[in-house]
């Protein structure tokens, strides 16, 4: 084996370093490929899935009991009536 001195050895772990960084940047968390994926949609998309968002909330909300609407109706009154 041939001797290796201090220089070579700083040279191999700088490659090393790259190639580990290289791999991180090539591989992105899936927070960062959502966050990829909504900057590269159209406005169109953007509109089309908030539509659908609401739209499931307003689901939600329907499928809510009676108590609950009365619940939330009485405070919205209340709310009126403090301002």
């Amino acid at each position: 084996m041939l001797p290796v001195d201090g220089r070579q050895l700083e040279n191999v772990k700088g490659e090393l370093l790259k190639l580990k960084k290289k791999e991180a940047a090539d591989c992105p968390t899936m927070a960062q490929r959502g966050q990829r994926r909504r900057a590269e949609e159209t406005d169109e998309q953007r509109n089309s899935r908030l539509a659908v968002m609401g739209q499931r909330s307003q689901e939600r909300r329907a499928e809510g009991t009676d108590e609950q609407r009365n619940s939330r109706l009485s405070a919205m009154g209340m709310q009126e009536n403090a301002v």
